[in-house]
């Protein structure tokens, strides 16, 4: 049996000024609640829970840099200064916790104005009339049958868009966030631009690689530049459209070796979404290939995700070179103290606030103070 006396998932990890007390993320998972844009109690609690569980950096769900870019009139949005103020709970708090607080910055494109999706029923097309929107995206060509087509972004949209999230940012660190991460994946506007399948431009937006990938790439000089020095930038992409045609896990590394000399500071590798066919081996770890891969090739830091439970499992990610940080997701929904649970197993120390201080063992516990 495998010594966990030195888990490396429990060691600190520095992405530029910011240093976590562990290799444990909370993924970020939306939750479809908010009411133009606004967190509410749920998301403070939602968060607040993650952060007293131990993480140590949690991302905030996906949220809207302007209102078309929403998923569905439920998404967290960040285009004014009231988001920004109810945000901002969220991020002292978690702070106050020792916790990392991170933001994914969104934009749908042509999969927006969708109805309200927790997984147990149909989403849907909403239409303008419904409480919907006219979607855009590089190219008029709808995500699948169910999907509205968008309109085609023209040259000045498309310079309007790293403005968006360059402002999303900024209000971002005004509010307390401590890192933000770029969301380019599961098929949304910026992978939309990346994937030969939804953009068949002909013009410096479209076409070659570099062409496909150069709005991504003004986003992340954009925020690179908004940003303070010390703040990380993270970014997360999917490593493959998993369809023939479609995104390849080479362009990948390619674009994380580009994506780390324009700042980016750690890769969050996810996969799919461009598609409804695509198909993904739902097991445990199941992108930590594509996560080495683009550790290794691109130069950058990644972290994983997918199905990961097993405290053992996630540390012998991070030990064998796999990733630099876990993403848990599911997991922690089902047990908000899957970090603390987790170092127990491997033998580790973990983060408790005094206020249940009594619950926990006498050792390996670093109580922390109330907020």
């Amino acid at each position: 049996m495998a010594s966990y006396k030195m888990a490396r998932l429990f060691s600190q990890l520095r992405l530029r000024g910011a240093v976590l007390r562990n290799r444990i993320g909370l993924s970020p998972m939306c939750q479809y609640c908010a009411r133009d844009g606004m967190a509410d109690d749920w998301h403070l609690v939602h968060y607040g829970s993650m952060a007293v569980g131990g993480v140590g950096m949690l991302i905030v769900e996906a949220t809207a840099v302007a209102p078309e870019g929403r998923i569905t009139p439920y998404d967290l949005g960040l285009w004014n200064d009231e988001q920004a103020a109810a945000l901002s709970r969220i991020a002292g708090f978690s702070a106050r916790h020792g916790c990392i607080p991170a933001i994914q910055l969104s934009h749908a494109g042509r999969k927006g104005s969708r109805s309200q999706n927790h997984g147990l029923e149909k989403q849907r097309l909403l239409l303008p009339g419904q409480g919907g929107w006219t979607v855009v995206a590089p190219s008029a060509i709808a995500h699948d049958d169910e999907y509205a087509i968008p309109v085609e972004l023209t040259l000045r949209d498309i310079q309007q868009i790293p403005e968006d999230f360059a402002s999303a940012a900024g209000k971002a660190i005004d509010a307390g966030f401590q890192a933000v991460e770029i969301h380019a994946g599961h098929g949304y506007l910026l992978h939309q631009f990346m994937s030969p399948l939804s953009n068949l431009r002909n013009d410096q937006y479209g076409g070659s690689f570099e062409n496909r990938v150069r709005l991504a790439c003004q986003v992340i000089e954009r925020l690179r530049e908004r940003l303070p020095d010390h703040v990380p930038l993270l970014m997360r992409f999917s490593a493959t459209d998993e369809v023939v045609g479609g995104w390849t896990i080479d362009e990948s590394c390619r674009f994380a070796a580009l994506a780390r000399s324009l700042g980016v500071d750690l890769i969050d590798v996810s996969t799919g979404g461009i598609t409804s066919h695509d198909k993904n081996p739902m097991v445990a770890g199941y992108l930590a290939e594509f996560s080495s891969r683009i550790r290794n090739e691109g130069a950058v830091p990644t972290s994983t995700v997918g199905l990961i439970t097993s405290p053992e499992h996630a540390d012998k990610l991070i030990r064998d070179g796999h990733a630099d940080m876990i993403l848990i997701g599911r997991e922690m929904l089902r047990n908000r103290c899957w970090p603390a649970d987790a170092a127990r197993k491997l033998g580790e120390s973990a983060y408790c606030p005094a206020q249940y201080a009594r619950a926990s063992p006498q050792e390996g516990v670093n109580r922390g103070g109330a907020s």
